[in-house]
C-alpha cells in the first residue's frame, strides 16, 4: 500500500493540484489587461518577425487553452480568449507559443528529439493510457508478452514527457525575455506572466512525475508479483 501511495496516489493528487494552479493562475491574470492593449496575436507574431520568422500563419482555435505550435504546418494556434485578448495571461501564452516558432526555428535540439519520438508516441499513447487506467487489472489478467509490451509504451510515454519539460521551460523562458525586450509588457507587468506560464509548467512536470511513477510501480509488480509493500 505504502508504494501505491507513494508511486500512484501522491503523483495524482499533484496533478490535480497542477491543474487547478495552472486554471487559477490563468483566470486571475486573464482579468488584467496590458497597457500596452495589444492581443495575443499581435504578440505573438511581433516575437515572432523579431526572431525573422515570416512563415508561421496565427490561427484562431476553438476552446480554451488549447493553444499549441504545429512544427509540421508551421502554423500558432491560440484559443479565442487569447488571440483577441489583451490580458497578461493572453500574451503570456502567445508569446510561450511563439517560443517554440523560435525553437523550431534555430532547431533547438530537444525540440528537434521531441519530434523525432512524435511518430513512435502515436502508437504508444493509445497502450499508455490503457495501463494507466486498468493498469491494476491488467497486473492480474493480461500476458506476460502484452504486459511486457504495456510498460514499454508507458515508458515511451514517460521519456516523451521528460523531453517535452525543457521544451516547454525554454519556450516560456524566450517568451518572457521577449515580451520585455520589445516592449510589449514592462517589467513590472511581467509578475501576472510569470505566475501564468509558471502555473502552466508545473503541469508538465506533474504529467512526467504520474508517468515516471505508475512506470515504477508496474515495473516493480512485474518484477516481483503483486506486492505493493
Amino acid at each position: 500500500m505504502t508504494l501505491w501511495i507513494v508511486l500512484i496516489l501522491i503523483p495524482i493528487l499533484l496533478g490535480l493540484w497542477a491543474q487547478m494552479k495552472v486554471s487559477s493562475a490563468y483566470e486571475k491574470n486573464v482579468q488584467v489587461a496590458s497597457r500596452g492593449r495589444i492581443t495575443g496575436a499581435e504578440a505573438a507574431d511581433a516575437v515572432m518577425r523579431a526572431a525573422g520568422i515570416h512563415d508561421v500563419a496565427i490561427v484562431r482555435v476553438p476552446g480554451k487553452l488549447t493553444d499549441h505550435y504545429d512544427p509540421i504546418n508551421k502554423r500558432l494556434a491560440l484559443s479565442e480568449q487569447n488571440y483577441h485578448g489583451t490580458s497578461l495571461a493572453a500574451l503570456g501564452v502567445a508569446a510561450h507559443e511563439a517560443g517554440h516558432a523560435i525553437q523550431h526555428k534555430v532547431g533547438y535540439t530537444m525540440m528537434q528529439v521531441r519530434q523525432n519520438m512524435a511518430p513512435v508516441v502515436q502508437f504508444a499513447a493509445p497502450v499508455a493510457y490503457m495501463v494507466t487506467g486498468f493498469g491494476m487489472y491488467l497486473l492480474g489478467s493480461m500476458g506476460g508478452m502484452l504486459l511486457t509490451i504495456g510498460i514499454a509504451a508507458l515508458g515511451v510515454m514517460t521519456l516523451f514527457q521528460l523531453v517535452t519539460l525543457p521544451v516547454e521551460f525554454d519556450a516560456s523562458r524566450r517568451a518572457k525575455a521577449q515580451l520585455v525586450t520589445l516592449g510589449i509588457l514592462g517589467r513590472d507587468e511581467m509578475e501576472g506572466v510569470d505566475e501564468t506560464l509558471d502555473a502552466a509548467a508545473l503541469t508538465y512536470v506533474a504529467a512526467f512525475v504520474s508517468s515516471l511513477g505508475y512506470l515504477l510501480y508496474l515495473l516493480t509488480a512485474f518484477g516481483g508479483g503483486r506486492s505493493d509493500d
